[in-house]
């Protein structure tokens, strides 16, 4: 029985992420000579705080360049 576990960043709408599921589960039926009941698959959603890309996180990424930001005002408690 094939896991399939992606992580995404949070914001897909619930129709993208069904069909995400759909496609994945098709091509694992089709690669691997299974059933699709057989093919279980978790999507897991991650805050762009927490998703980082070259050591910055993906929500400083998304910050328009000559914009000031401060960085007091993004800092979360530390989990």
């Amino acid at each position: 029985m094939p896991l399939i576990d992606i992580s995404l960043i949070e914001g897909r709408a619930a129709r993208q992420k069904r069909r995400l599921i759909e496609l994945i589960t098709e091509a694992a039926v089709a690669a691997l000579a299974v059933r699709p009941q057989s093919v279980r698959v978790i999507l897991r959603e991650v805050p762009s705080t927490h998703w980082a890309v070259g050591g910055l996180p993906k929500a400083a990424m998304d910050v328009k360049p000559g914009t000031k930001v401060n960085a007091k005002d993004n800092a979360k408690d530390n989990d």
